[in-house]
């Protein structure tokens, strides 16, 4: 029963009246016309609507009947009348004539008819308020027109657009949330079939649909919002077409004056795409097109639309639309950056929503983790952090590694989300188990990983590694036991290099407290100069150990300020640092003293910000006695096998060696918090077991922490000696070290103890049983370096008799023929261990003495040189085996290196002692020269050895391994830091300039060079270059800065080097020809690298004397300058 099929007027029917020429009413219906009163009217118009509500389409007679009355209710009286209540019933009766005359009309003339359904139109306003008496009457008005689809007669009107556009504005206007599902229901029915049953919809029309489709409008009647959404799923196949043409004509076309909504195109196609994607099938190859727009913003305004279509929830686009999808992706390598990063965002969602597109997007976000873009880098790593925080299942392996590899990025903010980012994912999924064990293996490497930034040069990484430790690896908050736990199994967990770098933190903090300790003793002592220079130098120091260090260094002064004017905070951090503060105490006195430097009026203070950094360096938050006692129950717990070890991950035998090995870290640090019967009884235990490492870990915990043993606890002191004279006479090398300087740092009778140990190893020395010496050898080596005054004399015969004339004199055995320049460890034979062992003990005796007064340090030198000129074959019988020749070269030239530390002995080295041990760094096997380069490094990097022996480095540039010139490389620019920062922050360093300066190494250099084997010939071009390599791979490093005109000075030096002679053999000719023609090839460099070295010198150079004789006005000697230039 509607008019879908568009009836003709029913012109037959027209001006039909009654016989008498009246209009009809219905029984009791008197007529209505304007000269009754309008409640009269209303109470007739009433009876009429019943009268029509209960006539169907069957009552021909009565349809004939009150034709009349039809058209009079179409009247203008009506159509205009006032009184609201009027229209309604007029309404009411117009949709019932509809029906009842269904499927034609009663209305002729189109203009009528359009009048009839503005006039409807207008009284559906009416079902908005729902608590009206009326609003029964409204509903079946809407009831009425829906069920009929009254609506559709408007077809065949040339301007029934405009009813429609009122009717659809009318309805979405007035639905609300207090209508229920019928009233929408019929809505949507009367919509949907003007839709589905016209020939188009025009824009306008598709406009009042698509406005409450926009956020705003969407946020104003969410109601209006659902209706238009369950409309457009119903009428989708019909009207997808229209909207097609409308985005057509926005996107490609340009024309976006068809619609005022044109501005809101993303806003609608992300609205529709969410409703059904349906709707937009033809719309997706458009934005393909708009994605490769020339238009940066425009393509960023795509870019965020289809963030949101591909990444919503149950979006399948990517999978249906595989082209869109790719071209999305490239938008990843977009040349504007906010589209870059847009793409970057959208990443998290995509993870999060579509874990099955992580491989398409992992290549992309590989590349931006390395844009150019900062902001880029920092939220590639946030998208994947995030999305792992929701499930770690999300994120790949390659993901998590780009994350890893941005803790290196050059730029702090990068690399600190990265590392706070890894920091969370540890102690979400390792820490607290949130995803199982699975989970939790796959990001265990994060531990090592962050610890291993402690490497870094930066200090911001480095309080940063120290927070993360603290708050998320573990978490100083936790109660003592389950915080040691937690400490005790990550450090048995732990890689190699990141328990060097947790160590090196402890070491830090304990160096920084000290610092710290110093600088509050100088607060106790009368005001000076001399107190207020070391005060300042102290202040310094701890700036370095903050963040900006040029800030931090105002901030400490005000502090120190303030530390001098308040007594109560000084106590307080004199018990922040104190070795008995415990983890409560040290949090108590951080917020006591954050509390009172703190100022209310100003919220963000950046003094008390460096304050709590400093004071979160020197606060024992982890380890304090109950600390330490927890620890060693747990140690306990894995000897007794009764511990969680395997649930852990952990051996037993892993984790009590790594337990012992924290321990003896700790004892370093805090020696203070050992020191209980309950802590040394564990530690007894653990020097009786068999695993010699845990022993040796044992013993050097005693030796630090034990101090107090002799007088507070005299049981554990008589169960301990025993332990320690046997471990000194028969444990393992490292035992027996250890052993002998636990004895020497804890007990007063140390002298009757050593020579307990030292009278009975002497006399049973067997150089015929090899394997049995090499401890005695190691004891006695120790005790007299410790003893000297006491074993000094002892030990000369000891080593006159039977370490060089018996030992290593003598070649008992024949090594192995089998080529190789090196062995492991356990493959080299007792009898060059035991010698090894013989050269250290040597080094220790003399190092012991430190004076040369019997003139043993000259003959031990000259056993040493001879060595290193038998290639480590002293008795050159050609019965060692080359890789234990190696062993002996390395020992020896290791032992000068030693013995230079002492300045008594670094005065009897020769020049060719020197030159000997310097060629070592050149030595045929690579482990050698890796291992003497290392500890030539320690050395320097202490300022423990004379500047001379920096030049060695220089040969490193000859290396034939690229790896071992890369260390060196390193070691070069490690220590000219040190000694440049050791020169500025100490005043008194400029008097000792010639040996701290780097500059001052170069003419030791060019006499080292000089000296070099390799060079013969002076005019061999292949040696010059060889030379001119060997001075670059230094001076390049010295003239990185141009520090106070350096550039100059080292030209300099090199001048006044050919107004001397070679020291070492002055008379020579060729030997000076050789040290003028490396001084040329060296000024031809710093003149080839440097526009700067023709300044004037800022000092007279100052020449070693041991290596270069008094300048003298004429040389004979002087080789052409230009000509070296000519030849390299």
């Amino acid at each position: 029963m509607d008019f879908t099929a568009q009836p003709k007027p029913a012109t037959a029917l027209c001006g039909v009246v009654s016989a008498d020429g009246k209009i009809a009413y219905p029984p009791g219906v008197k007529e209505i016309t304007d000269k009754i009163t309008t409640d009269e009217m209303i109470k007739r118009l009433k009876m009429v609507v019943k009268t029509f509500m209960d006539m169907d389409q069957d009552s021909e007679d009565e349809k004939q009947q009150y034709l009349p009355l039809a058209l009079h209710l179409a009247s203008e009286f009506f159509l205009r009348n006032p009184n609201k209540d009027v229209r309604l019933l007029v309404a009411c009766c117009l949709a019932d004539i509809f029906r009842i005359y269904a499927p034609e009309a009663p209305y002729t003339s189109h203009d009528k008819l359009k009048d009839i359904f503005l006039f409807i139109t207008r009284q559906l306003k009416g079902l908005e308020d729902t608590k009206s008496p009326q609003f029964n009457r409204y509903f079946y008005l809407l009831e009425n027109l829906a069920w009929v689809k009254s609506y559709n007669i408007c077809f065949e009107l040339e301007d029934c657009n405009e009813i429609f556009i009122q009717l659809f504005r009318t309805l979405f206007s007035v639905i609300n949330n207090s209508h229920n599902k019928k009233v929408q229901m019929h809505m949507l029915d009367l919509m949907s079939s003007i839709i589905m049953e016209g020939d188009g919809v025009t824009q306008e029309l598709l406009d009042s649909i698509l406005i409450n489709l926009i956020p705003a409008h969407k946020n104003l009647n969410k109601q209006s919002f659902d209706l238009a959404k369950v409309l457009l799923k119903r009428t989708v196949q019909t009207i997808e077409a229209c909207i097609a043409n409308f985005f057509n004509q926005v996107l490609v076309l340009g024309r976006s004056s068809v619609s005022d909504l044109s501005e809101h195109v993303f806003d609608l196609i992300q609205e529709l795409f969410a409703i059904d994607p349906h709707l937009l099938l033809s719309v997706m190859p458009q934005l393909e097109f708009k994605l490769k727009s020339n238009d940066g913003e425009e393509r960023l305004a795509v870019v965020r639309l289809l963030a949101k279509l591909f990444g919503s929830k149950d979006s399948d686009l990517a999978t249906q639309n595989r082209p869109l999808w790719q071209c999305f992706l490239g938008r990843f390598n977009d040349i504007h950056v906010p589209v870059r990063l847009e793409s970057v965002k959208f990443a998290s969602h995509c993870l999060m929503n579509h874990p099955d597109l992580a491989k398409d997007l992992t290549e992309y976000l590989k590349v931006r983790s390395h844009d150019p873009e900062e902001a880029i880098r920092h939220d590639v790593i946030v998208t994947i952090i995030t999305a792992a925080k929701r499930d770690l299942a999300l994120v790949n392996d390659q993901l998590l590694g780009f994350v890893r590899e941005r803790t290196l990025d050059k730029r702090w903010r990068v690399r600190k989300e990265a590392m706070m980012g890894l920091a969370q994912l540890y102690k979400k999924y390792c820490l607290h188990g949130e995803a199982g064990k699975e989970a939790a293996e796959k990001v265990s490497w994060i531990k090592d990983k962050l610890l291993h930034i402690y490497y870094q040069n930066s200090i911001d990484d480095k309080l940063l590694v120290e927070k993360i430790f603290a708050q998320y690896l573990v978490p100083h908050n936790l109660e003592t036991e389950e915080r040691m736990k937690c400490l005790y199994y990550l450090y048995a967990s732990l890689d190699p290099n990141a328990v060097k770098a947790l160590n090196e933190m402890w070491k830090c903090q304990n160096m920084l407290r000290s610092h710290v300790r110093e600088l509050l003793d100088l607060h106790k002592q009368p005001t000076s100069e001399a107190n207020c220079s070391a005060m300042f130098g102290k202040l310094m120091t701890i700036a370095k150990n903050l963040p900006d260090p040029g800030k931090a260094q105002d901030f400490v002064k005000k502090f120190n300020q303030v530390l001098g004017d308040d007594e109560k905070l000084r106590s307080q951090l004199e018990l922040l640092i104190s070795p008995t503060c415990s983890c409560k105490q040290a949090d108590v006195c951080v917020r006591e003293i954050a509390r009172k430097l703190a100022n209310p009026k100003q919220p963000t203070n950046p003094f008390l910000e460096m304050v709590k950094f400093l004071l979160e360096r020197i606060a024992p938050v982890h380890i304090d006695s109950e600390a330490i006692s927890a620890l060693v129950k747990l140690m306990n717990k894995s000897i007794e096998g009764t511990a969680d070890d395997e649930e852990e991950g952990v051996s037993p035998d892993t984790a009590i060696r790594s337990g012992l090995e924290l321990l003896k870290v700790l004892s370093f640090t805090h020696p203070t918090s050992f020191h209980s019967a309950e802590t040394y009884e564990s530690l007894l235990q653990c020097l009786r077991m068999e695993d010699d490492k845990v022993a040796e870990a044992a013993i050097q915990i005693f030796r630090n922490t034990g101090h107090k043993i002799e007088t507070d606890l005299p049981q554990i002191r008589s169960t301990l000696i025993p332990i320690l004279h046997q471990k000194a006479k028969r444990g393992t090398p490292h035992q027996a070290k250890q052993a002998v300087h636990c004895i020497h740092a804890i007990f007063t009778n140390k002298e009757v103890q050593l020579a307990q140990i030292f009278e009975p190893l002497s006399r049973s020395l067997n150089a015929d049983v090899p394997e049995q010496l090499i401890t005695p050898l190691v004891s006695l080596g120790h005790i007299s370096m410790l003893a000297p005054d006491q074993f000094a004399s002892p030990m000369k015969s000891v080593v006159a008799n039977f370490i060089v004339k018996d030992l290593l004199m003598n070649d008992r055995s024949t090594g192995e023929k089998n080529g190789k320049l090196w062995s492991p460890d356990e493959e080299v034979s007792p009898e060059v261990l035991a010698k090894v062992q013989a050269i250290k003990l040597l080094v220790r005796w003399l190092l012991g003495m430190k004076n040369n007064q019997s003139k043993s340090a000259n003959s031990t030198l000259r056993l040493l040189s001879a060595m290193l000129v038998s290639e480590g074959d002293l008795t050159e019988q050609k019965r060692i085996s080359k890789s234990d020749m190696s062993r002996l070269r390395l020992a020896a030239g290791s032992a000068i290196m030693k013995l230079a530390q002492e300045p008594c002995y670094h005065e009897i080295i020769t020049p060719e002692q020197f030159q000997l041990c310097a060629l070592v760094i050149n030595d045929e096997c690579y482990q050698v020269r890796q291992i003497f380069a290392q500890k030539l490094h320690k050395a320097l990097v202490k300022l423990l050895l004379p500047l001379e022996y920096m030049a060695i480095f220089a040969l490193c540039a000859k290396d034939p391994v690229k790896e071992r010139r890369a260390h060196a490389r390193q070691c070069l620019l490690k220590n000219i830091s040190i000694r440049r920062e050791y020169i500025k922050q100490n005043p008194m360093a400029t008097e000792k300039l010639l040996s701290l300066l780097p500059e001052y190494v170069v003419p030791y250099m060019i006499h080292l060079l000089a000296h070099d084997p390799d060079f013969t010939r002076s005019q061999d071009v292949d040696q010059l270059r060889d030379i001119k390599e060997c001075l670059w791979f230094m001076l390049e490093v010295l003239m990185t800065k141009n520090e106070n005109n350096s550039h100059a000075f080292m030209k300099k030096m090199a001048e006044n080097i050919k107004l001397t002679r070679d020291a070492q053999s002055p008379d020579e000719t060729k030997t000076n020809e050789k040290l003028y023609t490396v001084c040329d090839v060296a000024l031809c460099v710093i003149n080839s690298k440097s526009a700067l070295c023709n300044a004037d010198s800022p000092k007279d150079p100052v020449l070693p004397m041991k290596f270069f004789t008094q300048p003298e006005k004429v040389i004979f000697l002087y080789t052409s300058f230009f000509y070296h230039t000519k030849m390299i």
